[in-house]
């Protein structure tokens, strides 16, 4: 009777156990499919540029048409992903949760023991050694980062020139695409980190009341076109190495009485500022010429615009999401009191 019994109770637990999840297993799945989805909105995003340089190229869109096209769909990807990772967090969130409340094993028991009349019966005992999991604590972890919003200039470092500013406030617009790598500052989890990394800006001017920049010997000013202009937009490009202390206020873990560094779950704030390089600066203008032809003109020069760029920037976010601003402390053009302003939204997708 009582191996009857033991055959039962044999029968019943391994079943039991083939039921339970394998905590290292579903840790490998979510984080195979977080790879996934990154993977598969980079490849989709790549065709989809290739596609929009294609018909640039066969001049069914201008450059300006592009530009935006561009953007869009990187800020489309850049929001699918934020939310699909979002997702299997929360799924990894409540693994975690599961298996500190006993409903997941994290490997083989070397042991198990029931009770049958108040009697111990050992059923199975291995002879392995138990491993203990390692809990890795990045202190150093990676973001891609994509920022756009509204470009202007100050004069005299006055932001009341705003007001008065020669360019179009809602249509001059920044876009920066970038990769950060993010260090917690102490060994042991804490809010502050050191962000620093590189990104490449896209800068456009359009200047007010029909008017467009000609450059004399070391100045830059702006006239009137003689013509009326459908476009006129001053782009310049930069390559920055950003660098910022940010604070993350994200409620770290606790797991078998360790606390481990969380990031990107709750409020972020960062101050600093960034130093680079002017990569390449163009003047855009479209106008209808006296024959009644559609002309498209692409100016290439520097315009006197300085080299070196550095200045201040800071941002507030909330997980992925913030509000970004960048002030330039160089002058926008040589022999001038102009600074370039930035305000946007960022996406830092960790």
């Amino acid at each position: 009777m009582t191996r009857i019994l033991l055959i039962l109770v044999l029968l019943s637990t391994t079943a039991l156990f083939s039921q339970q999840k394998n905590f290292e297993d579903e840790v490998s799945k979510i984080s195979n499919e977080i790879d996934q989805i990154t993977i598969a909105h980079k490849d989709s995003l790549k065709i989809a540029i290739k596609e929009i340089d294609l018909k640039l190229q066969s001049k069914q869109i201008n450059v300006t048409q592009a530009d935006a096209l561009k953007m869009e769909i990187a800020s489309y990807h850049a929001k699918q992903i934020e939310i699909k990772v979002s997702k299997e967090q929360d799924k990894l969130q409540q693994l975690v949760q599961d298996k500190m409340d006993g409903k997941i094993i994290s490997e083989e028991p070397d042991a198990f023991k029931v009770q049958i009349f108040d009697s111990d019966i050992t059923i199975f005992e291995g002879n392995r050694k138990k491993k203990n999991r390692i809990h890795h604590d990045k202190r150093t972890t990676t973001q891609f980062v994509l920022a756009m919003g509204l470009n202007n200039v100050l004069m005299d470092n006055d932001i009341e020139s705003l007001n008065t500013s020669a360019y179009k406030f809602w249509q001059s617009h920044f876009y920066e695409v970038g990769f950060t790598f993010k260090t917690r500052f102490s060994k042991r989890p804490s809010a502050t980190y050191f962000k620093y990394g590189i990104s490449f800006l896209w800068n456009n001017l359009r200047p007010k009341n029909n008017q467009y920049h000609v450059s004399y010997e070391d100045q830059t000013v702006l006239e009137k076109y003689p013509l009326p202009l459908e476009e006129s937009r001053l782009r310049h490009v930069q390559m920055l190495f950003p660098m910022h202390v940010e604070f993350d206020f994200s409620k770290n873990s606790n797991s078998n009485g360790e606390v481990y560094d969380r990031t990107h779950r709750s409020w972020r704030l960062g101050f600093g500022g960034f130093w680079g390089f002017k990569l390449g600066t163009r003047q855009y203008l479209e106008y209808e010429s006296d024959q009644a032809f559609a002309v498209e003109e692409l100016q290439k020069a520097d315009f006197n615009m300085n080299t070196l760029n550095y200045g201040l920037s800071t941002y507030a976010a909330y997980r992925g999401l913030g509000f970004y601003v960048k002030y330039d402390l160089n002058k926008l053009f040589r022999n001038s009191e102009t600074r370039n302003l930035s305000l946007g939204i960022r996406w830092d997708i960790n």
